[in-house]
């Protein structure tokens, strides 16, 4: 925890921010993708596994997963980068505790959005192993947020963080409609 801290307490500018998120850009926007639509799909094959392609179903419900967490994980990081002078990183987290935006339907609307899209992609190809996979990181990368993050936020944010935390979703987001 004491890391957290240290990193916690150091602010960055934007510019060093956005460096920053480059390697992770080239790991989530292109090696993770490649991974799910060419090199998994061949495993399936390698492996005898059942192609799970069943049109126009796997089209509509890739294309809708696919939309909906690029939406969510692009809005997130965006928040992260404007309004809180953060990123997604451990290593430069938010400078303040965001609970607008995405993050007042669920608390890591960014996970979301990443396993959905994810899944988006391994349903489109129709790849057991892809869709597997995206599980098996997905629930790694919520144990993880469970166990760690959560102590990390509330030890940096206190009392604002516990009571964000008993009134908004961890994982999958709560859509408020408008009131009219």
């Amino acid at each position: 925890m004491n890391r957290y801290k240290k990193w916690a307490s150091r602010e960055y500018s934007l510019k060093q921010r956005l460096l920053a998120l480059i390697p992770a850009f080239f790991l989530f926007v292109l090696i993770l993708p490649y991974l799910l639509v060419i090199l998994l799909p061949r495993m399936d094959a390698w492996l005898h596994l059942p192609v799970l392609y069943f049109r126009p179903a796997n089209i509509i419900i890739g294309s809708l997963f696919l939309v909906i967490g690029v939406i969510y994980g692009f809005w997130s990081i965006y928040s992260q980068l404007s309004r809180a002078s953060g990123t997604p990183l451990p290593m430069m987290p938010t400078q303040k505790l965001l609970i607008d935006g995405p993050f007042k339907q669920c608390r890591n609307p960014m996970t979301f959005g990443t396993v959905t899209a994810y899944l988006g992609v391994g349903i489109l190809v129709g790849s057991m192993s892809s869709i597997f996979l995206v599980l098996i990181i997905g629930g790694l990368l919520l144990t993880y947020l469970k166990t760690i993050e959560e102590r990390e936020l509330e030890m940096r944010f206190g009392d604002e963080y516990v009571k964000y935390k008993k009134t908004t979703p961890f994982f999958f987001p709560k859509v408020r409609l408008r009131n009219n």
